[in-house]
């Protein structure tokens, strides 16, 4: 009866409004994000640019952003959801387009590290907006939706999109274009979001937590751990795809934007499904069932040809799928349901920063450089030990999925 008037009395519309202007605005962060890479063989030459500056291009973005995901998820907070969260998604769209009037490696790389500052917030104080507009049961399932669309966007219809208009236009023009939807979003934030309870008018105070007590529970630490491992094999496999498909298999542009996009179809359907499928399983099988899989469909990947598109495609798929599913699990729900009280943000921001410093930023760096100096098809051995060590750590989460331990 208990839980039968809680459904009943929780706002729905307000629930499915938020999820749905949320995941917008975090596809256009991986719309943003990801066409670099994309775009990559297009201006290399032109910029005298090496795969090592791929490698740090991707990498300074993700450091930033796993620094500012943390301490703007920790300020908001504090001081709010609406303060944060839409002066973020301004930023990070003008950088977008600014990208495109780069002249060489320092400017894209300073121009890359104020976008991480501004992306991050999206993600974990995006983390916090979602779990509190959601009802607990729906908790794996809504952060799944939310999550999915940064592979939807940046590494599904992207790829395809910007090599697309690289027949009609040029790579400077792409990336102006690519930031003018996200002001549009901004917008609608502005009358959308709503302050969780305890920033509200009138709200219910809630005790102050200090910085040690976010590692009470024990799935923080692991989560923070495990997270490094999976994003490793994320933006590795982002990063240096391109490159693969062209240099090494030998693939037009275009029908590396075609392969290229298992990436961001396989990403967003499992960070979709599998956070879903978690709610009923329970999050720690499914992170672990996660990691294997993307560990054996990455091998499969790596021993194909370049003389079927479709069997390249459909293991890039899978692999994609649940490595990004991994990463939407521990992101999401491991994160949120760990976080003590009105911490949520905080929370997702300390496991979300730990996986982009490194997986984000320290992982691609090296791996241009087992790419410059023994061969770029030599980096997913890279990504596969990644997956396997992640696998191995997630063995010790405690679970937390509320079918799972009765606590809805």
């Amino acid at each position: 009866m208990q839980q039968e008037d809680t459904s009943a009395r929780w706002d729905t519309g307000y629930e499915w409004k938020i999820i749905l202007i949320l995941s917008l605005t975090f596809g256009l962060v991986g719309l943003d994000r990801f066409i670099l890479p994309v775009l990559f063989p297009a201006f290399m030459d032109e910029l005298g640019l090496t795969y090592e500056d791929l490698g740090n291009l991707v990498g300074i973005l993700a450091v930033f952003w796993g620094i500012s995901a943390f301490a703007m998820g920790f300020l908001s907070d504090k001081i709010g959801r609406r303060k944060v969260l839409i002066p973020a998604v301004v930023i990070f769209s003008l950088m977008s387009a600014l990208s495109g009037a780069a002249g060489g490696l320092v400017s894209l790389l300073l121009i890359r590290a104020v976008m991480g500052l501004a992306e991050g917030p999206v993600a974990s104080t995006g983390v916090a907006v979602a779990v509190e507009a959601s009802h607990p049961k729906r908790r794996g399932m809504n952060n799944g939706i939310f999550q999915c669309m940064i592979s939807f966007f940046g590494n599904a219809i992207g790829p395809i999109i910007a090599t697309q208009l690289l027949l009609v236009t040029d790579w400077r023009t792409v990336f102006m274009l690519v930031g003018i939807p996200g002001l549009i979003m901004a917008t609608a934030m502005f009358f959308l979001v709503r302050e969780p309870a305890h920033h509200a008018v009138g709200g219910t105070r809630i005790a102050r937590t200090r910085f040690f007590d976010l590692f009470k529970h024990r799935n923080v630490p692991l989560a923070m751990l495990t997270l490094m491992c999976a994003m490793g094999g994320i933006f590795v496999m982002g990063a240096m795809m391109p490159n693969y498909l062209t240099d090494y298999l030998h693939l037009s542009i275009q029908d590396m934007g075609f392969v290229a996009s298992a990436i961001g179809f396989g990403g967003a359907i499992g960070q979709f499904a599998m956070p879903t499928v978690s709610d009923f399983i329970g999050r720690k099988l499914a992170t672990l069932l996660s990691y294997i899989l993307a560990a054996v469909f990455t091998y499969f990947f790596t021993q194909a040809g370049a003389d079927d598109l479709t069997t390249l495609f459909v293991l890039l798929f899978f692999a994609a799928l649940f490595n990004f599913s991994a990463l939407a699990i521990l992101a999401g729900p491991v994160a949120a349901e760990a976080a003590p009280l009105g911490m949520v943000a905080s929370v997702a921001g300390l496991v979300i920063g730990a996986g982009e410093v490194f997986g984000g930023g320290v992982a691609p760096a090296i791996a241009g450089r087992i790419a410059g100096s023994s061969g770029i098809e030599h980096v997913f051995t890279f990504t596969i030990s990644s997956l396997v060590l992640g696998f191995l750590i997630a063995l010790f989460l405690k679970e937390t999925a509320p079918r799972k331990t009765g606590q809805v």
